[in-house]
């Protein structure tokens, strides 16, 4: 399979919601990055997804994805989600920039607008804060804690 195939494969997989074929795409040693949880690694990555597809129903998630035309190791994607408490519908665009070894995912970096992402899961905060690193630290702070506590309960 070739890098472009791997990319189709993880997104389909996505949207589907399989989680094995999701994770059959990334290598061992993975490194993920996004503006949101910041850098995981190998199983804390692969738990991110288990934990957001773990959401998928409840937060109504749908995605699209394209492939880059002009690359092998590049997509778009936009995720549709209702975010938090007040369920905020949050419509996420997102560039994802890939490296191989194997033939698998050992690098996946998402980009996106943290401020315009605050703006619509957070309202008045957002808008005012998310722009700010402080706003940013604070975010991945939350993140890494709900990800530690869907590790826990998936070993107990």
């Amino acid at each position: 399979m070739n890098q472009r195939e791997t990319i189709e494969q993880f997104y389909t997989a996505f949207s589907a919601g399989d989680l094995k074929e999701m994770l059959n795409c990334y290598h061992d040693e993975i490194v993920f990055e996004d503006p949101a949880f910041g850098q995981l690694k190998g199983v804390r990555a692969k738990a991110m997804w288990q934990m957001l597809l773990s959401r998928r129903e409840k937060s109504g998630l749908t995605l699209q994805f394209s492939l880059d035309q002009n690359s092998d190791n590049k997509a778009t994607w936009i995720a549709t989600y209702n975010y938090g408490p007040k369920k905020r519908k949050v419509v996420n665009s997102i560039s994802a920039q890939f490296k191989f070894k194997d033939e698998k995912i050992i690098q996946h970096t998402d980009s996106f607008d943290l401020w315009k992402w605050t703006q619509q899961a957070l309202g008045t905060s957002g808008y005012l804060l998310g722009w700010s690193n402080f706003m940013k630290q604070k975010i991945q702070k939350t993140t890494h804690k709900a990800l530690d506590q869907f590790i826990a309960k998936q070993t107990t």
